[in-house]
């Protein structure tokens, strides 16, 4: 299984797909889920939805993971070929500079390119140390004019990405992009192949969803329509194993797969989760009886789509189940197989133990 994650993975995060822009990663999604013989339907934000059937006296369940990845958009061309950009999503500013990046075209191409870095050797001793704003960075392709940048089909609003790349690490370990989430559909392909012609097992929606790096909301409509009893988000869980993120809490790589049992974004938004306390206990069973390890995390400063989905419909039973990893947001994210392995084995044995009598009500927590 390792081996077959490892090269879907790589597939997948070498694709493009900014938010807003799904469309290569959700055409390979498709692809796989068409060799298992899984039929899917993409709605019209762009969510790709696969249902598996199962009993219906069991409660259903939705498998989230997004597609999205964060980047920039073109925001303006200059006349001399250098391009400036707008964020999208929650790009860290300290960590672009000279970055490579990708410039993607509407046919599918991409424009390697930097992000401009002003040369050491005219570097004032206060700019040294100064993080440049994003409104002030500019992008340099290689371009010597903005009609070059425009016959490369390169427009305002064209979709900058970090440059593709994956690089396999010591000991099991992989860095590149977008493992914020291409692991977690990864994941949910793995899914598909082992609750596929299991049928004694609720009926299963996975919901590989877009936007998420812009809004947290793309799930939404995906939610509205399958109305599920239970959903399980699949994203990466903030890794606390490196001298900067110590006091954050006790999250390693090789740990096995997280539990998130409180998140809240603190910036901006009054919003996050407090899981649903029988899903804590369904993964905590479902660890000891497949002898995974299981930490734990409570963190401030990031969300996932379960903040909105919690409150679909009557309400929908969450929980956020995540894979340890460094360096987030940045072009060269980190994690570990091993734990890409555990989390795939805990969410089959999980959801496959959801039996009839498996109750949500509220009232004996």
């Amino acid at each position: 299984m390792r081996e077959r994650l490892k090269a879907q993975i790589e597939t997948l995060m070498m694709a493009p797909g900014l938010a807003g822009h799904e469309g290569p990663v959700r055409r390979l999604i498709r692809s796989e889920l068409e060799k298992l013989g899984i039929p899917s339907t993409t709605d019209r934000l762009g969510n790709l939805v696969a249902t598996l059937d199962g009993e219906k006296a069991r409660p259903s369940v939705m498998v989230i993971g997004h597609m999205d990845q964060l980047g920039f958009l073109v925001r303006k061309i200059e006349a001399s070929g250098l391009i400036r950009v707008e964020r999208l999503g929650g790009v860290p500013e300290r960590a672009l500079a000279a970055q490579e990046v990708a410039l993607v075209a509407p046919d599918g191409r991409l424009f390697p390119a930097i992000i401009g870095n002003k040369s050491h050797h005219a570097t004032t001793p206060e700019e040294k140390y100064r993080v440049v704003p994003y409104p002030e960075i500019f992008v340099d392709g290689g371009f010597g004019s903005a009609a070059e940048v425009e016959a490369a089909g390169i427009a305002v609003g064209a979709p900058v990405i970090y440059a593709p790349r994956f690089v396999a690490l010591a000991n099991g370990r992989i860095a590149g992009t977008s493992i914020d989430d291409r692991v977690a559909c990864a994941i949910m392909l793995e899914l598909a192949r082992a609750l596929g012609d299991e049928k004694k097992r609720p009926t299963v929606h996975l919901v590989f969803s877009v936007q998420e790096e812009f809004n947290l909301r793309g799930a939404l409509p995906a939610a509205q329509t399958l109305q599920p009893d239970i959903c399980v988000q699949l994203d990466l869980a903030l890794a606390t194993d490196t001298p900067d993120m110590a006091a954050r809490g006790d999250v390693i790589l090789g740990g096995g797969p997280v539990m998130g049992l409180y998140s809240f974004h603190g910036r901006g938004t009054l919003n996050g989760l407090l899981p649903h306390p029988a899903l804590v206990r369904l993964f905590e069973k479902a660890a000891g009886a497949a002898k995974i390890p299981l930490q734990r995390s409570v963190h401030i400063g990031a969300l996932t789509e379960t903040s909105y989905v919690q409150l679909v419909g009557k309400g929908v039973a969450c929980i956020d189940m995540g894979f340890p990893a460094r360096y987030t947001h940045s072009a060269r994210e980190v994690c570990d197989l091993s734990d890409v392995e555990a989390l795939s084995r805990l969410m089959a044995t999980a959801i496959g133990s959801i039996g009839t009598d498996f109750t949500l009500e509220r009232n004996d927590d």
